[in-house]
């Protein structure tokens, strides 16, 4: 067993000593607790759900799919709200969402100082984000989300945000459709470098966009090659991390008080 002076040596080292604990943020709390081995699961904050939805809709171009919506708590059903749209992972799910604490993000962004938004995502297709077997989740997106949101009483702000797959997939989307968003957040984007992603980045040169890869990604390279090759992204992040969940929900809040500002 770890003692508490093992927990207070490792929040000593985050600059966190004992008089501060007790006030200490919830990710700082994290890190410290992480830093002795006491927290090998992903940091997921400390705040309250508000309105979460998980919807079965039927899609044109991708048959019957879910969506899943999440309101900041206090913000009633949302109406009005400027929307992220979440692109997931190829190991993830729209219904697997709130299990990863989406909901409880969304809250603490707010909480943080972000302006109120909603985060709403859907499943992907067979080949991800990509058109492949006759579906095309980027004609979904173009063409159907929008008005789902809609429908659901959502403002017609949009920003964009995708992870490992769904960062590439996401990528991917804005060259073909550079005004459908008002930013793009890239977390670990599964590229190589050399990819046909790569070819033409002329969408993010008007488009705010930013890059979390950790310096023990797999897609690192990738990351770099991305970056030599589009516009200076607005916000650029990297530091100890892998291809993780760890990695990813350490920068969350962060990212989504940039992303949010796009909507301004």
């Amino acid at each position: 067993m770890i003692g508490r002076r093992a927990l207070l040596g490792g929040a000593a080292a985050l600059g966190v000593g004992a008089a501060g604990w007790a006030l200490a943020p919830p990710d700082v709390r994290w890190r410290a607790r992480s830093a002795v081995g006491l927290t090998p699961e992903p940091f997921v904050p400390d705040a309250a759900e508000g309105r979460v939805s998980l919807e079965r809709v039927s899609s044109v171009h991708l048959g019957d799919i879910d969506l899943v919506t999440a309101v900041p708590d206090g913000y009633g059903d949302g109406a009005g709200l400027p929307v992220v749209v979440v692109l997931h992972g190829a190991s993830a799910s729209a219904a697997a969402l709130r299990g990863f604490g989406l909901a409880r993000f969304v809250t603490a962004a707010v909480e943080a100082g972000a302006p109120p938004f909603v985060v709403a995502g859907t499943d992907d297709g067979p080949a991800g984000w990509l058109p492949a077997d006759g579906l095309d989740p980027q004609a979904m997106l173009r063409e159907e989300l929008p008005q789902w949101l809609a429908d659901r009483g959502f403002g017609d702000r949009r920003a964009l945000w995708g992870w490992s797959r769904g960062g590439y997939g996401a990528l991917r989307f804005v060259e073909t459709e550079p005004d459908w968003a008002s930013g793009l957040a890239l977390f670990s984007p599964a590229l190589h470098p050399g990819d046909e992603a790569l070819a033409d980045l002329s969408a993010l040169e008007e488009l705010p966009w930013g890059l979390w890869c950790g310096d023990g990604d797999p897609f690192r390279d990738g990351a770099d090659a991305l970056l030599a090759a589009a516009p200076p992204p607005a916000r650029e992040v990297a530091g100890e991390g892998g291809h993780t969940r760890v990695y990813w929900n350490e920068h969350t809040i962060d990212m989504l008080r940039w992303l949010t500002t796009t909507f301004a």
